[in-house]
């Protein structure tokens, strides 16, 4: 049987995962490919440190050139993550007429668009299921099993560190920051936690879901960006006793005004299907205008399910399937107009907000003066009875939720409201995805 030899770009996490599977599935990987696949070299930054998986075989080296300059080396995986030095040597690794597969979500939504161009000039496939969604096949669904369609809207839970706190929060009562330590210590949360809990991570997933779904080549400073990082366990509390939970949601939607893109702390029905995604899952939910709505569930990060995203590129360009499928997408096109996004004031949505007013007569009458002068309807009101032993106008919590408004008319008149007198802290506001 031929054989191939491919080259590895870090050991860490995902790479060890992507070491053990074509260390111990080869055969089946020879079966399913039609090649004899063999790892031959991994780029490490210690070649004397001690793994958890059998390297029998692999030349561990410093020096990625090593990788990249070797004839023998048909494919590179690049699992080092981050932009640099990842983005130079996946460019030098295509002009070396390597084929590439990755699951660096941050360098496709950065940078697309060059490495792309690199791939065509050269005539190389690029293959990134693992980018979104880990071992949820949803570039494979996005970009050929669902092509027939145009993709009208897309809501996801694509980032297991935040679902795992919201899930802690809303079943054990835990705080934001006690749920956050809990993600840490079991290792769902990195040490820094910025880029998942500050929606940045999801933002990158965003824009690669965008280009695949929209064919829209966006940044991610594009994306209207809010993370879970100031939520408080409060307002899962008042989304529960209304009948919502809350995730964090990458959004998109095709609207008259454009292509709606945001990431958001959303409440979302209990009982639907992102609603009951709990702990590190990840679940895309597609609607298209032929197949209608579809969903996509699993385990969204870790060792073996990205792994198994990576190794199953790896089998894909092997067998001759990626570089076709490669061409045909012309995924971020050099000459692509820019996408008409709407902006965030165009939106139109059903909102929860929660305001902390002084408890004295008239105060509701007020929030919804100012409310219904902007065209915003209320559907329904929370506001528990402090309790007889309460001091006269002690600030008390009142939760209004929505009809259907405009985000713009809803920015104006919470401004409003804020500098009201009978106002004790600013207002709260989440969206609502139906």
């Amino acid at each position: 049987m031929e054989r191939i030899a491919v080259g590895m770009l870090g050991l860490g996490n995902v790479g060890s995962g992507v070491a053990h599977l074509l260390g111990q599935c080869g055969d089946r990987i020879a079966v399913r490919s039609g090649k004899r696949v063999d790892l031959k070299w991994a780029v490490v930054r210690d070649p004397a440190k001690s793994r958890d998986v059998d390297l029998a075989g692999v030349r561990l080296v410093t020096d990625a050139r090593r990788v990249i300059e070797d004839p023998e080396v048909g494919v590179v995986i690049e699992a080092m993550g981050g932009t640099d030095p990842a983005l130079s040597l996946i460019l030098e690794a295509l002009a070396a007429g390597k084929d590439v597969v990755t699951a660096n979500k941050a360098l496709l939504a950065e940078h697309g668009p060059q490495v792309f161009a690199q791939a065509r000039k050269y005539g190389r496939a690029i293959a990134f299921e693992g980018s979104v969604g880990g071992g949820i096949p949803i570039i494979q669904a996005l970009g050929v099993s669902l092509a027939a369609n145009q993709v009208q809207s897309l809501a996801a839970i694509v980032n297991g560190t935040c679902n795992f706190i919201l899930s802690a929060m809303t079943q054990d009562g835990l705080t934001y920051d006690v749920a956050l330590r809990q993600a840490q210590e079991l290792g769902y949360a990195e040490a820094d936690p910025t880029l998942d809990v500050d929606g940045s991570d999801t933002a990158h997933k965003l824009a690669i879901l965008a280009q695949l779904a929209f064919g829209a080549s966006v940044k991610t400073a594009q994306i209207a960006r809010e993370g879970i990082d100031r939520l408080q366990l409060a307002d899962l509390k008042y989304a529960a006793e209304l009948g919502y939970a809350i995730k964090l949601l990458a959004l998109a939607k095709l609207s008259d005004s454009g292509l709606e893109l945001r990431v958001a702390p959303t409440l979302v029905k209990k009982g639907t299907p992102l609603a009951e995604v709990r702990g590190p899952y990840n679940a895309i939910r597609v609607v298209g205008d032929a197949v209608g709505d579809t969903f996509f569930y699993g385990r969204g990060a870790g060792m073996m399910p990205t792994a198994s995203a990576v190794v199953g590129d790896l089998i894909d360009v092997v067998v001759g399937r990626a570089a076709l499928t490669s061409r045909a997408l012309n995924l971020w096109p050099e000459a692509a107009p820019a996408p008409r996004l709407s902006s965030a004031a165009q939106v139109r949505s059903r909102y929860y907000l929660r305001f902390t007013i002084a408890d004295r007569p008239g105060v509701l009458a007020a929030l919804a003066q100012a409310l219904g002068a902007h065209a915003i309807s209320i559907a329904s009101v929370i506001q528990h009875d402090p309790g007889d032993d309460a001091p006269a106008d002690s600030p008390v919590p009142l939760v209004i939720m929505t009809h259907s408004a405009v985000e713009a008319e809803l920015t104006a008149a919470l401004a409003e409201i804020d500098r009201l007198d009978v106002v004790r802290a600013p207002s709260i506001c989440l969206g609502v995805e139906e």
